[in-house]
């Protein structure tokens, strides 16, 4: 049992992080996630649509006052600097799966963080939502979506990958090693109907936001 749990629940948690969060994305995430967790400046956001997070998580550099007066009895300070707030939050929740909002469109150090920490923390598996996108790291083994025709989807991967098949896309491979700087499949293309992804190690799978919840069904079944 993780000692340092702060919040369990049985449906998906939204971790709402500090960085720009458009309103159709947030109406989007609720429809899967009832329950909040803010991470440090994160706060701000649910504090300005009068939402009640179960915690506010992180080192607080960046939370307001307003915030800290508001959600007094639910912060939990952090103040180690060996992980980033995103990680301190994720390895104290427990749920099915998490969406997180709120840590794409900042700084790029900092989104690939986010990346490393999914990656090396598969469980609770992660959805990462903002305006256009839901991507989340396929562990190794079989990943299943039903896709509609023409539907974007993109695979990356994350570490050295020895051996990656797609199948049910317009360009669909087997067997291929991938890695950064030699194969990759960006803005590839659903066939329409089933889409199977088999990989001996993770990868980023990233989908357009509308199809969010494919994105929960995938890991919800992988999990």
């Amino acid at each position: 049992m993780n000692s340092n749990l702060i919040v369990s629940h049985d449906r998906a948690i939204c971790l709402v992080g500090g960085s720009r969060i458009l309103e159709s994305a947030f109406s989007a995430a609720k429809l899967f996630a009832d329950v909040f967790v803010a991470v440090d400046s994160g706060a701000d956001f649910l504090l300005a649509r009068d939402l009640l997070p179960m915690a506010v998580v992180g080192d607080f550099d960046s939370l307001s006052d307003a915030a800290r007066h508001r959600f007094g009895d639910r912060l939990y300070h952090i103040s180690e600097q060996s992980t980033t707030d995103f990680e301190k939050a994720l390895s104290r929740v427990a749920a099915p799966c998490v969406i997180a909002l709120g840590f794409t469109g900042g700084r790029l150090d900092h989104l690939l963080a986010v990346l490393g920490t999914m990656v090396r923390q598969p469980v609770p598996p992660v959805l990462l939502v903002d305006q256009d996108d839901a991507s989340f790291v396929a562990q190794p083994g079989e990943t299943v979506l039903d896709l509609a025709r023409e539907t974007r989807i993109s695979v990356m991967p994350v570490t050295q990958c020895r051996a990656v098949s797609l199948s049910g896309v317009v360009w669909s491979f087997a067997d291929q090693a991938m890695s950064l700087d030699t194969f990759t499949s960006p803005s590839n293309a659903a066939l329409g109907g089933r889409v199977t992804l088999t990989t001996t190690d993770p990868v980023l799978v990233t989908l357009p936001r509308a199809q969010l919840a494919d994105a929960v069904k995938a890991v919800s079944r992988a999990g």
